[in-house]
């Protein structure tokens, strides 16, 4: 049998050749040469929440972002940003680089709008009203009935995380949402989800324990006219068994321990639950034809 070397030497190739050969394809090189250090910054910054930092190994932020393609000058659009986990990152980043920041909050041009609803939006903009850390944090209104996000083809990324299964809930939203988020984003634009996934089993009817399958925002986002463009397991857990008794809430951040809407169980064993950890997290990234 011809040995590896013997077959290199018969083929024209030194073992000096074939070493430099098999050294060359090294992925972190280029990794490094175009790492986003503002963007790696803005992950790293000291004064980001304790909370929102005891997260980052379930988030994975540099990485969901650079997978997403987040630049430096762009213009990002998020809704229903929650507690503003992603705010607290893109936030100062849009500032460093010389990009935008819109939110999508509750659409106060809206007269049935709850109060509860109207203070919220009002309580998120003053959260993050500091200019010199945040820059602008741009409100735009998001609701059943709301305008458009921005003017046509002017956004980069629009980025929606775990909020997949609330819009199915109510009728018509998701498909609302991903056609104005089409025509917000610029030929070539992103649009960038982060949900709780279902798969491998089937989804429950609308989602109702927050899980959803790919496939469902994958047709979904088609619908809407937009190109699957790469899906990531950056966020995945394979430890997520997905058959929770008050569904992915029972899970950590949330730590869900009796039915929506009733008191807390101080009996309920939730260790393992814990020992699970975050939900499994499908990472999914859209382009807008060019």
């Amino acid at each position: 049998m011809m040995t590896t070397k013997s077959a290199l030497v018969r083929f024209g190739l030194s073992v000096l050749a074939f070493a430099a050969l098999a050294s060359a394809p090294v992925a972190a090189a280029p990794a490094k040469a175009t790492k986003d250090a503002a963007l790696a910054a803005a992950v790293s910054r000291a004064t980001r929440p304790a909370q929102d930092v005891a997260r980052d190994g379930a988030r994975h932020p540099l990485e969901s972002l650079t997978f997403w393609g987040v630049k430096p000058g762009q213009t990002v659009v998020e809704i229903l940003p929650g507690t503003g986990y992603w705010t607290e990152i893109l936030a100062p980043y849009a500032k460093a680089t010389g990009g935008r920041y819109i939110v999508g909050l509750a659409d106060i041009s809206n007269p049935t709008v709850s109060e509860a609803a109207r203070k919220g939006r009002a309580d998120f903009l003053a959260k993050y009203a500091d200019a010199k850390l945040y820059g602008t944090v741009e409100p735009t209104n998001y609701g059943a009935t709301s305008g458009p996000f921005a003017p046509a083809g002017t956004v980069d990324l629009f980025l929606t995380t775990r909020n997949i299964h609330n819009l199915i809930w109510s009728p018509g939203r998701l498909d609302k949402t991903f056609n104005d988020a089409f025509a917000a984003l610029k030929p070539g634009g992103i649009l960038a989800i982060e949900e709780h996934r279902a798969d491998p089993r089937p989804m429950v009817p609308e989602a109702r324990d927050g899980y959803v399958s790919e496939a469902y925002v994958i047709e979904a986002a088609k619908k809407a006219g937009f190109i699957l463009d790469g899906r990531s397991d950056v966020n995945a857990n394979p430890k997520d068994t997905k058959d929770h008794p008050f569904g992915v809430w029972t899970l950590p951040p949330t730590r869900r321990s009796a039915p929506a809407g009733q008191p807390a169980n101080p009996a309920f064993d939730a260790a393992k639950y814990e020992a699970i950890g975050e939900s499994d997290r499908m990472a999914l990234r859209f382009r807008k034809p060019r």
